[in-house]
């Protein structure tokens, strides 16, 4: 559910209202108690941290281990 803020408080709050925008809440924005705008956070974020994560699973991928470390591996944790 968006939480209502009157446009007033939009203008005075907004550095405030961005940082809570930020963090994952929604406003709805009201001129004289009815609703005009709709703040939500912006999806572009989420685009990019799925980037991220999908550049960072592919680089993990690339590191290999050698059948003999691996024994060796094995070898020590029996141990």
């Amino acid at each position: 559910m968006l939480k209502e803020i009157g446009s007033y408080d939009a203008k005075t709050k907004l550095p405030e209202i961005l940082r809570k925008v930020e963090s994952g809440e929604s406003f709805t924005i009201t001129n004289r108690g009815k609703p005009v705008a709709d703040i939500i956070p912006s999806q572009s974020n989420n685009k990019v941290k799925a980037e991220v994560a999908i550049d960072n699973i592919l680089k993990s991928k690339k590191y290999t281990i050698s059948d003999s470390l691996l024994d060796q591996l094995k070898e020590e944790g029996r141990k």
